[in-house]
């Protein structure tokens, strides 16, 4: 297997706790918002049901999050994401048809890094099932050791950057 396939990931276990909480909380309230809006809508839409059901948790967002993008020092544009949640990770909404791909992922570690953020959450409301390739958790590999959690073992597990359980 080629060293492009030997990601660094991290198991639900290895995560801060705090954050695999309210990651899973995110997951769960979308979850519920497909269940009941299903797929069609606009992305929109699903951003401002999303940001509607965490306000209900009292969980802290800044719905449609603008950030910095810097290259060298400078600055040399804005990049906008859906939600930024709990001042701690990325949200992005998508209403795209198919499963989220290979490409989007790597847009998605870009954006990590380019907002210094550790952890983003992909969620395609363009789906049958969200579980079928509409939710996707991306790590940025620079900022693995600080978003494990304080018991999680020193090594970090070899596999795709996908949460396929959720």
């Amino acid at each position: 297997m080629s060293d492009r396939h030997h990601r660094q990931t991290l198991r639900d276990d290895e995560l801060d706790p705090a954050l695999a909480e309210v990651s899973r909380l995110v997951i769960g309230c979308a979850i519920d918002i497909h269940n009941t809006l299903g797929p069609g809508f606009t992305r929109e839409v699903y951003e401002n049901a999303l940001a509607f059901e965490l306000e209900q948790e009292d969980v802290k967002h800044v719905l449609r999050h603008t950030f910095d993008v810097r290259y060298d020092g400078h600055k040399v544009g804005e990049h906008v994401v859906s939600l930024y949640v709990d001042e701690r990770f990325f949200v992005d909404v998508i209403e795209a048809h198919g499963e989220i791909g290979g490409f989007e992922r790597s847009a998605m570690r870009a954006r990590l890094r380019a907002g210094d953020v550790g952890l983003g959450l992909m969620i395609n409301f363009n789906r049958p099932r969200l579980k079928d390739g509409g939710l996707v958790r991306v790590l940025n590999p620079d900022k693995i050791d600080a978003i494990k959690g304080s018991g999680a073992p020193a090594h970090a597990t070899v596999g795709a950057d996908e949460d396929g359980d959720e």
